[in-house]
């Protein structure tokens, strides 16, 4: 397992897949490197890619109210990171081979981290970290524990500015979270 610096540096310099080619910045991922809640995404997008830092377009600022609504803030008691660490083009989902390129980076992140939650944001997050075969519209929200940690998806931001009628079940999904964190004692 790498430390934080040589983890990031092994990223930034990252060719095993094709997303490499297109990328204008690796987003390696940010906030609190102990943070007992952690947050993954599937990919960066367009604004992602330009900043280098994840969730920054228009889902990460409604990424970021959602966080708010249960006391959470990137900056201060959480971290977020994604599946793949380069955009896929034209923001499609990230293929399996590129997932496979990735997926030992997001390791060692959660490793480095130690988180006692991990909230999926979104479906294919969720079909990487807790099952192959899981169904967000009907999954959503449900807890597993695997290796001592909580997991949990909810739909990813980006789909909630599409569809505004899954925001309430999200805001369910949110108050469950509040709850988990209360019952883990996760420090906030």
């Amino acid at each position: 397992m790498l430390d934080w610096n040589g983890l990031k540096n092994l990223c930034a310099g990252c060719t095993r897949c094709g997303l490499c080619e297109t990328r204008h910045y690796v987003v390696f991922g940010m906030g609190i490197e102990d943070a007992d809640i952690m947050f993954v995404g599937e990919g960066p997008g367009e604004q992602e890619d330009l900043t280098g830092l994840p969730f920054v377009g228009p889902a990460g600022k409604l990424l970021d109210d959602m966080l708010s609504i249960i006391d959470l803030d990137r900056t201060a008691n959480c971290y977020i990171a994604n599946i793949v660490k380069c955009r896929p083009p034209r923001n499609r989902d990230p293929m399996e081979t590129e997932q496979d390129a990735c997926i030992g980076y997001l390791r060692n992140q959660v490793a480095l981290v130690k988180p006692k939650i991990i909230v999926c944001l979104g479906r294919i997050a969720a079909m990487r970290l807790i099952d192959r075969d899981y169904r967000i519209t009907r999954q959503h929200g449900q807890w597993v524990c695997r290796n001592g940690v909580w997991m949990t998806a909810i739909y990813h931001p980006s789909a909630l500015l599409r569809d505004m009628s899954k925001r309430p079940e999200t805001f369910d999904d949110l108050l469950s979270i509040r709850e988990k964190i209360r019952e883990v004692g996760a420090k906030m």
